[in-house]
């Protein structure tokens, strides 16, 4: 089924217009050519319809459809994220992932391998910095700028539904982060449970908690 998202650019278009990217960044002997990347389109564009639909904001859903701009900083962070990862669920070879993962840290300086497991439903607000590693993500997950994911020990954290990282904030090796939680700007989060609907602050040896009672605004 095609997909419904009013798309700045056609399909084909959109597969020329990431080739082009990927070749004027990586100018190696083997180019990527659009089709070796319109196997992937269909499944990663109706990932990425399910994910705007779910955002309340215009710019990402109108009221009927996705929308989806390639000019749009944040919007082409998660498509690259979403292509490169179901390149890689469709078995694709690993120099055009990597290729894909190369162009969102050096458009973005977004870190999100193709191999990381996003949810379905995820949200990357100005996403300059992010580093997103092998956690465990739910739904309704808001990764801002500068936000750091990733292992101690080489055990990575989990995270529960309406999970909200703010600017700055780490959440590092066997941590939980419950349902309904956010974590403040700034904060250190290591080898900690959170638990549900909390919002947390500080760093180790220095936390302060408070109820999070609501989802975020800017999910439909």
């Amino acid at each position: 089924m095609t997909p419904r998202i009013a798309m700045s650019l056609t399909e084909a278009q959109l597969a020329e217009h990431v080739a082009r990217q990927l070749n004027n960044l990586v100018p190696d002997p083997t180019p990527v050519t659009a089709d070796d990347l319109r196997p992937a389109l269909p499944e990663a564009l109706a990932r990425l319809e399910h994910c705007f639909g779910h955002v309340d904001n215009k710019y990402f859903f109108d009221g009927s459809s996705a929308v989806f701009s390639h000019l749009h900083g944040d919007q082409w962070a998660m498509w690259l994220y979403l292509l490169s990862n179901t390149l890689f669920r469709q078995g694709a070879g690993a120099d055009l992932c990597s290729k894909l993962f190369l162009l969102n840290k050096a458009l973005h300086g977004c870190d999100i391998f193709y191999e990381v497991a996003l949810p379905s439903v995820f949200l990357l607000v100005h996403p300059l910095g992010t580093v997103l590693g092998r956690g465990e993500y739910s739904d309704f997950f808001v990764s801002y700028q500068r936000v750091g994911v990733g292992s101690n020990h080489d055990v990575y954290p989990r995270f529960g539904s309406h999970v909200t990282l703010r600017p700055g904030a780490s959440v590092l090796g066997s941590s939980c982060v419950g349902d309904l939680c956010q974590v403040a700007a700034d904060t250190l989060v290591i080898d900690r449970d959170i638990a549900d609907n909390t919002t947390i602050m500080g760093r180790p040896g220095s936390y302060r908690n408070r109820a999070n009672p609501s989802p975020y605004p800017l999910w439909r």
